[in-house]
């Protein structure tokens, strides 16, 4: 068994210490050593992007991450989304533009689109569908995908929301 390596992380905003071993995915981190199930595992192969992370602001496909690359470093989950109980506006979208069926690829999309948002807040479909290009879907088609991430779009350029 490996020597396990302490880790210091900021994880949806909140302090977190923990002994890893160090070829422990950041995936299996998140999800068994913190308790945050949004985060999903696919493919293992970093095709599908259900377990898409914010690493630093960036998108990092967390099942190609060991957790301690992001010693020091800050994560946001999906579950880091919500403020206060309210959903936040693409969570909202996926739900009022029906972006979603099983749910699987929801986190990811989700994850990918918030970091498309943050650094592009009115982007064009075009820029959606390229923004989203990392994640797979085997249900919806994508369209009301994109349709939710105009909806958020549209709702945080209204209300200032991050």
């Amino acid at each position: 068994m490996a020597k396990k390596l302490t880790i210091h992380v900021k994880v949806n905003g909140q302090d977190r210490q923990a002994d890893v071993e160090p070829r422990m995915l950041l995936v299996h981190f998140i999800r068994e050593g913190l308790e945050l199930t949004g985060t999903h595992i696919g493919c293992d192969t970093s095709h599908c992007g259900a377990c898409t992370v914010l690493l630093n602001g960036k998108t990092a496909k967390s099942c190609t991450v060991f957790a301690v690359q992001a010693d020091g470093g800050e994560i946001l989950t999906v579950e880091g989304l919500n403020t206060d109980g309210q959903l936040h506006p693409l969570q909202q979208g996926f739900k009022e533009e029906h972006g979603l069926q099983c749910g699987f690829c929801t986190p990811g999309m989700l994850m990918s689109s918030y970091a498309l948002l943050q650094r592009n807040p009115k982007p064009s479909e075009e820029d959606i569908r390229w923004g989203i290009s990392g994640n797979l879907c085997r249900c919806t088609g994508y369209q009301n995908i994109v349709k939710a991430v105009q909806f958020a779009a549209d709702k945080m350029a209204q209300g200032g929301v991050r």
